[in-house]
């Protein structure tokens, strides 16, 4: 089979994208059986015209809204004035960027480190802080997920990515989520950080309580650990405030962000704590394409429609709503976490809601630390009625 000429606007059928990917591609994703090509608020459409409202926004992705028109007219503006230069140079977009971005983290994490995508920023942190402490350890949690790269993998504790084929680096801890006696017997003056997401997603969607946190922050400042909340999803808005620390009063000394931060064009940040920032010399870290023109344009866009658009706010109202209308679905269990980071917990296995949700028109994800959980991470724009229309399409499914 020869390489084909057709462009991405040529007319093709579900089957025939499907059978050219597999074609070409290398097996390592188990995709759905769809083709999506167009996207527009909390709408997809694939490549037959079918409609899908979109409940988990390509892996917690479209925070904006899928083509949010100010976000498409940045990306396109810069596209055409500029779109590639490295960090050898200064750059008007990445000073822009960097200081709409930096804004929206609490005080004191004012300093940035930009890149590509979640597992970078997270191999990012660790660096940063095994330099700053001196220390090796890393304690992270047991169904935690942080990246694919051999550092992140190294402190990702759900054991299907923990292939034992891979070198994975040494020097790491893991205890339960939530469980306080756990970290006390796991951190000790060794310990150079902690590592979580404040909410666990593929682990299983649920949220510890303030208290734990705030003993968290406390033993990690008594044996001079680091604190690093991986926020790739939970950061930017998606549970109500900008970043997760914000309601119980704890500030991490790294928070690490992805998924959503530049709207869809691949980009990942690591906010980093001042008097780590000063202990940073030229050349300890870099990366090529990090900070690059069009994603820092798509950065800058996306903080603004955070602010101008509340966001945040839109995720606390709808999340809450739908928290309290899918808690009274028959066939619900529970539903956990916070904002438009819901885990809708069932009384029998997922899956195969999931797939009868796709074929009703309602893309949702499942979960690998919980197969009887459906995690909902929307575009932070879903509005009431779409949510209300969810809620009707649970009901009908579930007996």
């Amino acid at each position: 089979m020869g390489p084909s000429t057709s462009t991405p606007a040529t007319v093709r059928t579900t089957a025939e994208i499907i059978a050219t990917e597999d074609a070409w591609q290398i097996p390592t994703y188990s995709k759905l059986p769809i083709a999506l090509v167009r996207g527009q608020g909390s709408y997809v459409w694939d490549a037959d015209g079918r409609r899908y409202l979109d409940l988990y926004g390509g892996h917690c992705v479209a925070i904006a809204g899928h083509c949010h028109p100010r976000l498409v007219a940045a990306i396109r503006e810069q596209a055409g004035r500029f779109l590639f230069y490295s960090n050898v140079v200064y750059s008007d977009v990445r000073a822009l960027a960097a200081e709409r971005v930096a804004a929206l983290a609490p005080e004191g994490l004012r300093r940035v480190f930009f890149c590509n995508s979640g597992t970078e920023a997270n191999e990012t942190a660790l660096k940063l802080a095994r330099k700053h402490t001196g220390r090796k350890r890393v304690v992270s949690m047991v169904d935690g997920f942080h990246g694919r790269t051999l550092g992140s993998l190294g402190a990702t504790g759900l054991v299907k990515y923990r292939d034992p084929t891979y070198p994975l680096p040494a020097g790491h801890v893991f205890v339960p989520y939530g469980d306080v006696a756990a970290l006390e017997r796991a951190v000790d003056g060794d310990t150079a950080a902690v590592i979580l997401e404040p909410i666990p997603s593929m682990g299983g969607i649920r949220v510890a309580d303030d208290g734990w946190f705030r003993g968290l922050r406390g033993l990690c400042d008594r044996h001079g650990a680091l604190l690093i909340f991986d926020e790739v999803q939970t950061g930017f808005g998606r549970t109500g405030r900008m970043f997760f620390g914000q309601p119980p009063g704890v500030v991490p000394d790294l928070i690490t962000g992805a998924k959503g931060v530049a709207g869809g064009v691949p980009a990942g940040v690591v906010f980093v704590r001042e008097a780590i920032a000063t202990r940073v010399s030229h050349g300890e870290q870099g990366t090529t394409f990090g900070g690059g023109p069009l994603a820092c344009a798509a950065m800058a866009a996306v903080a603004q429609i955070l602010r101008d658009e509340d966001l945040p706010g839109n995720a606390v109202r709808v999340g809450s709503h739908l928290m309290e209308r899918l808690s009274a679905v028959r066939g619900v269990d529970s539903v956990t976490g916070r904002g438009l980071m819901l885990g809708l917990n069932l009384v029998r296995p997922a899956k195969p809601v999931i797939a009868a949700l796709r074929d009703a028109g309602f893309l949702t994800g499942g979960c690998e630390g919980d197969p009887k959980q459906i995690r909902l991470l929307p575009p932070l724009t879903l509005n009431l009625d779409e949510a209300d229309t969810f809620v009707s399409a649970m009901g009908a499914i579930l007996p």
